[in-house]
């Protein structure tokens, strides 16, 4: 079955950074585009970077130029490295394809916060 484990997360303070790692499993990882997302108290979840099947990178424009999104195919992992974290970057994480697969994992928890 499709499997999604999220890791990374942690509390930082404005201005730091967070490498966040997903590892994927029972799908075909090498054909699919994927994606980092976002979900705050309160708020829809959102799109924050995605990378397609030939690497090329998409990212929302609350995150583009500090947040940079890689995929290893050989791993079967996509990670988020996250730099300049603001307060408003709050919220717990979750990597799934794009478009997204019904199945999510429980994603990891980012608090940016002095």
């Amino acid at each position: 079955q499709i499997q999604l484990v999220e890791s990374g997360g942690g509390l930082v303070q404005p201005g730091g950074s967070l490498r966040l790692s997903c590892a994927a499993s029972g799908f075909i990882f090498s054909i699919r585009n994927m994606g980092w997302y976002r979900q705050a108290p309160g708020k829809q979840r959102e799109l924050v970077a995605r990378v397609a099947v030939d690497r090329s990178t998409n990212y929302a424009d609350s995150v583009k130029g500090r947040f940079t999104i890689f995929r290893d195919n050989a791993r079967n992992t996509v990670d988020l490295q996250m730099n300049s974290l603001k307060p408003e970057d709050t919220a717990v994480y979750y990597c799934n394809a794009y478009p997204s697969l019904a199945s999510w994992g429980q994603g990891t928890q980012v608090t940016v916060s002095s």
